[in-house]
């Protein structure tokens, strides 16, 4: 049975986690808006979406695998924490009430 005390290494490696949670969900959802901005312009819009998933994908999921480093899930839940900390943030920064003000 594995010791799940508080020590340093640990706070320090799930703080290194949610920072690269934070990453990567700046990552992902600042390359869905870019991609949501270029669509009209695109002369294949649903190539565009669909490449851009991928891309956004492999390299999320991908990260999180390599913070995951061997099964330790409090790692991953930490990173998530900060993907999504990094979405309500983004959501509010790049809203809709920004979409109107960047569209004139």
């Amino acid at each position: 049975m594995m010791n799940y005390s508080l020590d340093a290494a640990l706070i320090f490696t799930l703080i290194t986690a949610f920072i690269a949670g934070l990453f990567f969900g700046a990552f992902y959802f600042i390359a869905l808006w870019q991609t949501v901005q270029r669509l009209p312009s695109a002369k294949s819009p649903a190539r565009l979406m669909l490449t851009s998933f991928i891309l956004r994908m492999a390299v999320v999921l991908s990260g999180f695998y390599l913070v995951m480093g061997g099964g330790h899930w409090e790692r991953l839940a930490s990173a998530m924490l900060g993907f999504i900390i990094i979405r309500k943030i983004l959501t509010y920064r790049l809203g809709p009430q920004n979409a109107v003000e960047t569209a004139h």
